[in-house]
């Protein structure tokens, strides 16, 4: 996953020209959770949570601090920015975070290869942020996935999501993947594609953007429901949020409240223009980013990536199991069914 470089920082929500596009926008006060019970917290609860600062990941979460969703639940959310949903995990597992949002797969490896204790209990995100797609001079000879065979294809590392994707996708298109050469080159690997130094990448955004506009093939775009749900059988849970699971019980009304804002931040960015969606980030998140195009992607990508709802499906996790086991980051036989607590959601 493309990320920031790591740092522990405390983010205001008092930002007026931020806060005031939601406000204009007219759609907090009706996206509130209504009717409902606030959980029996301290007003203003003070919590952190990490998670790794790619931007499509953090729309929701930064559009309930921003929004003042949070605060409207009776929490002060302290964001811990890290470099990687790893390093996240990391900080969960050894205290140093109440919370931590990261993509399924991170928590999958955490739980079944380390015995991590901790517990999955919303979703904000229900595709992985790649595309694969061809560099501008290959792109007339690569047109499909099984034209892999024989290519070099870039990846941020092996071992981590991306690859595992591209193993599934191999295997469902009938492809050898021991044919297929992977170059791990970080996330910055967007140049190399662009100039041909690799056959094909698996880029997020705005890479994909740019290298589209480039002349490059798009073999599959994760990011699209339709293409998920014809090349991975449907939604592919990714960005979700995890607590210690020895806390669950004293966490549990905080837990409720932090669902139920980040629930209403998914109905929320539903509604928003891109500027107001660009704006929602902090300026050290954006800097040097074209706002206007950022805004734009975020639209695009809208209504696939971003769940109604923060409840967990597990159909859509098991698809995410699967592509581990296949890409043998995990064990067949590892069980994940205690990751997930399903109670939580609709508290």
């Amino acid at each position: 996953m493309g990320c920031c470089d790591e740092t522990t920082a405390r983010v205001p929500d008092t930002d007026v020209s931020r806060r005031s596009l939601f406000k204009g926008a007219g759609l907090i006060a009706s996206v509130l959770s209504a009717g409902q019970a606030a959980p029996a917290i301290a007003q203003g609860k003070q919590i952190k949570l990490a998670y790794c600062s790619q931007l499509l990941c953090g729309v929701p979460y930064e559009v309930a601090r921003s929004g003042g969703l949070f605060k409207a639940h009776g929490l002060d959310v302290q964001f811990v920015y890290t470099r990687g949903g790893t390093a996240a995990m990391q900080a969960l597992v050894g205290g140093a975070v109440d919370y931590a949002a990261t993509s399924l797969d991170v928590a999958i490896q955490a739980y079944a290869n380390v015995g991590a204790d901790i517990r999955r209990f919303a979703v904000t995100g229900r595709l992985p942020l790649f595309a694969i797609a061809t560099a501008p001079k290959t792109a007339d000879k690569i047109t499909s996935i099984k034209d892999l065979e024989g290519k070099t294809v870039g990846i941020n590392a092996l071992g981590t999501a991306d690859h595992a994707l591209t193993l599934y996708l191999l295997k469902q298109a009938g492809a050898d993947a021991s044919k297929v050469k992977f170059a791990t080159m970080g996330v910055n690997l967007l140049e190399a594609l662009r100039q041909g130094q690799i056959d094909v990448g698996l880029v997020q955004e705005p890479a994909l953007t740019l290298v589209k506009r480039a002349g490059g093939r798009v073999l599959m775009n994760a990011m699209d429901l339709e293409e998920a749900k014809s090349h991975l059988g449907g939604s592919f849970e990714f960005m979700g949020v995890a607590v210690r699971g020895k806390e669950i019980e004293r966490r549990k009304p905080e837990m409720i409240a932090l669902t139920r804002a980040l629930a209403d931040a998914l109905k929320t960015l539903r509604g928003l223009s891109g500027d107001q969606l660009s704006a929602a980030f902090p300026k050290e998140m954006t800097a040097g980013l074209d706002l206007k195009e950022l805004g734009e992607i975020i639209l695009a990508h809208r209504e696939s990536l971003y769940p109604e709802s923060v409840t967990i499906d597990l159909d859509s996790a098991k698809r995410v199991q699967q592509s581990l086991i296949i890409g043998g980051l995990i064990k067949p036989d590892s069980s994940i069914a205690g990751l997930h607590d399903t109670s939580i959601a609709g508290g």
